[in-house]
């Protein structure tokens, strides 16, 4: 039986400045399976963003197995960030 996805404390301030961007973004987390958090569109390229808590101590900040081997068998662009700052570098909105 699948738990409840759980939301990151800094999910909302991500997609927030994700979208003030000019980014498209959709939440996926309720999908379960590992999949990642967000779908994000900007610039005709959509990432897949996995949310960590950047606050939260390392061993909450890990993928779960679940995360991990969905991550493994991507072939498309993913990333894990745990900041407004990192995502808007993810999508290229800012310069790393």
């Amino acid at each position: 039986m699948r738990r409840a996805a759980k939301v990151d404390r800094n999910q909302g301030q991500i997609v927030e400045a994700l979208r003030k961007a000019g980014a498209s973004v959709e939440p996926i987390f309720r999908l379960g399976r590992g999949i990642p958090d967000l779908l994000v569109g900007y610039r005709k390229v959509n990432t897949l963003i996995e949310v960590k808590d950047g606050e939260a101590p390392p061993s909450k900040r890990r993928l779960t197995p679940d995360e991990q081997d969905w991550h493994d068998a991507w072939r498309g662009q993913v990333c894990v960030v745990e900041s407004p700052e990192e995502a808007l570098r993810a999508i290229g909105a800012v310069k790393p």
